[in-house]
């Protein structure tokens, strides 16, 4: 299974929300949802297949976590979807800069200050 119809289920996202936060094991998470526990073990399963949940042994017990590098195919599909630059190119800003560095000086030589008012 891959990450993309791994995290097409909202208790499998909800999952990985969750362990986020912090390592658990099946019975915690369990506890948790309203499903069965053989329910959360297939979830878990499937992250795992998926390379999303990692799975430490500890005694008869499983601890699941966030595997974050599983992450990638998906923050490199959601940078692909990223706009490349600003809305407006640099250089046309250029010409925007040096108008407003002139009317500065020409204000200064000048006294004029745009927020008094000049009287004719």
């Amino acid at each position: 299974m891959d990450v993309f119809e791994a995290l097409a289920d909202p208790v499998r996202r909800d999952l990985l929300e969750r362990l986020a936060t912090a390592p658990a094991r099946v019975v915690d998470l369990a506890a948790e949802y309203p499903i069965s526990r053989p329910a959360i073990s297939k979830h878990l399963r499937l992250l795992t297949e998926a390379g999303l949940v990692t799975a430490e042994p500890h005694g008869r017990e499983r601890h699941y976590r966030l595997a974050s590098a599983g992450l990638e195919p998906l923050r490199r599909y959601l940078e692909r979807l990223r706009p490349t630059g600003p809305p407006i190119p640099e250089h046309a800003l250029d010409g925007l800069e040096l108008e407003v560095r002139r009317t500065t000086r020409e204000r200064r030589s000048t006294g004029t200050h745009p927020d008094k008012e000049q009287t004719a």
